[in-house]
């Protein structure tokens, strides 16, 4: 199996250290045969920031990416990305603008990123035009063209089929862009639907261009991940097999040792595990993980889905280690009909661009949180806001609709005011815990955030029904915006 070329893994910084400006232009042009530059145009809001700081004071987003999955809907048409008017001062605001539909019937979009980030700010020709947006059920990648912001369209797709033949992989999950031009995926499993999964990477073509190593150590499992070249350092977290969480929940399938509890520190140049924190009893199901956006802090946080906890880590510079602590943990609450406490089961994170606010949601619980993580080893709540759940606490009505489901999807404006969340999180989980999603559909919301002392409030103006869709109510998932946002921007 044919694996990158370690060549092209040269840190960026290290590469400009040593290399002519004009090499560098050379080099960097090369690597990209598809054309970025002329071709954009200037009503293109898809531009890269030098540092978090310049992000922040980027224009506000006008427009957002999101993913409707039809899955589980009884309605057999494909999934599609909807564009979403997010402007307050234009006259469709809070409306889905366009909808492209995918070419297959069954994909079940779920994550998906950017051909460009900050990451590769001032390579001539890079731009952040091309979504990188996987299936995790079909395990197709589709490339979508968004040089038309408003109406983004299909620019190629690569069949699933032809990923597993190539890597032995399935069910792609996280698209990071790297800074050497080439794009890399988390995969959650094998082929046959078994661990533990692996790394994929794409070329700047968006061929298939093998694994990122063959080598995955003491993983278990896969599901998300984040790299720091400045500190030769990929994090990752462990979720399940695709065989069993397709399956929906289990509790037995946790007392069986079928999801994970582990972090994963890689070291970035060599490929491999340098080193695994098993977050015990206490941090099962780690999710989502999040490092600094400063590229020069060592800092970051993981959520423990089932757990319900929120572990800080970072680099031990005496003890020449990583370590996890953990700093948040929601309580379980106990509902009639249920088996068990019922969790608040954190399924998503989101750190502001000045790594000062963190915010989680609680899919069960309903709630949604604000915390200043000024220290990160002592997070402070300074921001609640219920948004449903099977709690049935203080839900509210937004524009005639009482929320179902609970809060899930989140992302934040670069300038950290206004953060946005959907609330569907896989269909099979879906319709397990929230079955009455299929014909109700997701929602869209937009939360106001308080980025002086804290504080959060729904606005009442803004809400996207994804029950009342042309053909049919649809799930959303994820979140993005043309100008970038907090959770895919990794800076070198």
């Amino acid at each position: 199996m044919r694996l990158f070329l370690r060549g092209n893994a040269m840190r960026r910084r290290e590469f400009l250290k040593t290399t002519s400006t004009a090499a560098v232009a050379t080099s960097f042009l090369s690597l990209s045969k598809v054309s970025f530059g002329d071709d954009v145009p200037e009503t293109c809001t898809c531009r890269t920031h030098a540092t978090p700081a310049d992000a922040m004071k980027a224009s506000a987003e006008t427009i957002a990416y999101v993913p409707c999955i039809r899955t589980g809907t009884g309605i057999d048409l494909p999934d599609y990305l909807a564009t979403i008017d997010v402007d307050p001062k234009s006259p469709t605001y809070g409306t889905v603008l366009h909808r492209l539909p995918m070419p297959n019937v069954g994909d079940e979009l779920h994550h998906f990123g950017w051909n460009a980030c900050s990451s590769c700010h001032g390579v001539e020709g890079k731009h952040r035009r091309f979504i990188v947006l996987p299936g995790i059920a079909s395990s197709r990648i589709h490339i979508i063209d968004t040089s038309d912001p408003r109406a983004p369209k299909i620019h190629k797709v690569i069949e699933g089929e032809d990923i597993k033949s190539a890597t032995g992989l399935s069910a792609p999950h996280t698209v990071h862009c790297l800074a050497d031009g080439n794009i890399m995926i988390s995969m959650l499993g094998k082929a046959d639907g078994s661990g533990p999964g692996g790394f994929m990477l794409l070329d700047d073509e968006f061929n298939i261009a093998g694994l990122w190593t063959e080598d995955t150590g003491a993983m278990k499992f896969n599901y998300d991940y984040w790299y720091q070249p400045r500190h030769n350092v990929m994090v990752s977290s462990e979720w399940g097999a695709p065989s069993t969480v397709s399956q929906g929940f289990n509790p037995a399938d946790v007392a069986a040792g079928k999801y994970g509890r582990n972090l994963h520190f890689w070291n970035w140049t060599e490929r491999k595990i340098e080193q695994t924190i098993d977050l015990g009893e206490t941090g099962q199901i780690p999710l989502e993980v999040r490092f600094h956006h400063n590229p020069d802090s060592t800092h970051g946080f993981v959520g423990a889905a089932l757990s319900s906890t929120m572990w800080h880590f970072s680099h031990d510079d005496a003890q020449k280690k990583w370590t996890a602590e953990q700093v948040i943990a929601v309580e379980s609450i106990e509902k009639e009909g249920w088996p068990f406490p019922v969790p608040g089961l954190i399924t998503d994170l989101v750190l502001s661009m000045d790594d000062r606010f963190l915010y989680f949601s609680n899919w069960l619980h309903g709630d949604l949180r604000q915390y200043d993580v000024s220290d990160p080893s002592k997070p402070k709540m300074t921001g609640q806001v219920w948004l449903g759940g099977v709690l049935g606490k203080k839900t509210p009505t937004v524009k005639g609709k009482t929320l179902g489901g609970g809060p899930q999807m989140l992302q934040l404006s670069l300038d950290g005011k206004r953060l946005y969340v959907t609330n569907s999180l896989y269909t099979p989980w879906d319709e397990q815990f929230y079955p009455e999603m299929a014909k109700a559909g997701s929602y869209m919301l937009q939360i106001d955030c308080d980025t002086d002392t804290g504080g959060l409030k729904l606005n009442e103006n803004f809400m996207i029904d994804f029950g009342a869709e042309p053909d049919g109510p649809v799930r959303a998932h994820e979140i993005r915006f043309p100008g970038g946002d907090c959770t895919s921007d990794i800076w070198v």
